[in-house]
């Protein structure tokens, strides 16, 4: 069964794809703070084209991730005031917190790619990959 993905979902995706760049560059241009400010507005604005509005307001809104949404978005106000680097160990924390439970999902994809696969199979670095995305192997 192939997934299809409306205008909107794909302008979504794009933006989520152009708001992680921004903040990748960010953080190598050794945090700048506004290349982070579009960077999480891009990521935003992705977001919620992606799921929609309300389902994007659920999300952040649930009772078991209001310490990852807390963070996430004091970290985003930290960027916006000029304290970047303190603001992205803060949003970090609160996009672990939110995000985490994605991980595994996202290192399975991963490991299905032609390169990044056999990088993220090879001995040594899945058991890394393992322990940080929190799958274990069945015994």
């Amino acid at each position: 069964m192939t997934m299809w993905l409306s205008d909107t979902q794909k302008i979504g995706v794009g933006l989520t794809a152009f708001g992680v760049f921004f903040m990748l560059m960010g953080v190598m241009m050794f945090f700048d703070g506004g290349l982070l400010a579009i960077g999480n507005i891009l990521f935003l604005a992705g977001l919620t084209l992606v799921i929609g509005g309300r389902k994007t307001l659920n999300f952040f809104a649930r009772p078991q991730k209001t310490r990852g949404t807390i963070c996430f978005f004091t970290g985003i106000l930290l960027i916006f005031i000029k304290w970047p680097i303190i603001g992205i160990i803060v949003e970090l924390f609160g996009f672990i917190n939110l995000f985490g439970d994605f991980f595994p999902v996202i290192v399975g994809f991963l490991r299905r790619l032609p390169v990044i696969g056999n990088i993220l199979s090879a001995p040594g670095i899945s058991k890394i990959v393992d322990r940080i995305s929190g799958q274990r192997l069945p015994v």
